[in-house]
């Protein structure tokens, strides 16, 4: 009874844990959604890449809204690898991978409207997890904050967010 009990714990853990990697994407804001879509297509498109990757969660996300409909925004997040080949269009079958690094990705850019303005140059810098140096993360949070300075407004990181 106990062994049954136990499979079917395993099985809904299973089921709620693959319904959770769609579900953090489509938690996301439209304008954090671009963001994420651009890191992916730098990640895929490097020819090292063998697996589709998918969104895992936000690490820190902050933006400056400084009007007019225009929006600076930096997002730290995780990819995982899938079981899914490069190339995956349809995403729903694909499951995460245990056996590969994250990826860890700092994104800036502005938005006007939700869409990614291309000035400044939006600014993605994606390093496995365990490759990242403590410099890299000081140099994605001076460019980010370049970014902001270079239009006049505060410092990127230095407003209010969430984690």
């Amino acid at each position: 009874m106990a062994a049954v009990l136990l499979l079917l714990l395993s099985v809904g853990a299973l089921l709620c844990s693959c319904n959770a990697q769609e579900n953090n994407y489509d938690r996301l804001s439209e304008s954090l959604k671009k963001g994420v879509d651009l890191a992916l297509e730098k990640l895929h498109s490097h020819s090292g890449i063998q697996h589709h990757f998918l969104f895992l969660r936000t690490v820190l996300k902050s933006d400056i809204q400084p009007g007019f409909d225009a929006m600076y925004i930096y997002h730290h997040f995780y990819l995982k690898a899938t079981d899914c080949p490069k190339g995956t269009v349809d995403s729903t079958g694909c499951q995460f991978r245990n056996d590969r690094p994250l990826i860890d990705c700092a994104v800036c850019y502005k938005t006007y409207r939700d869409q990614i303005e291309q000035e400044p140059k939006p600014y993605v810098h994606c390093v496995h997890k365990m490759a990242l140096t403590q410099e890299m993360r000081t140099t994605r949070v001076e460019h980010c904050n370049r970014v902001g300075y270079s239009s006049g407004s505060p410092t990127l990181l230095a407003s209010t967010g969430t984690e």
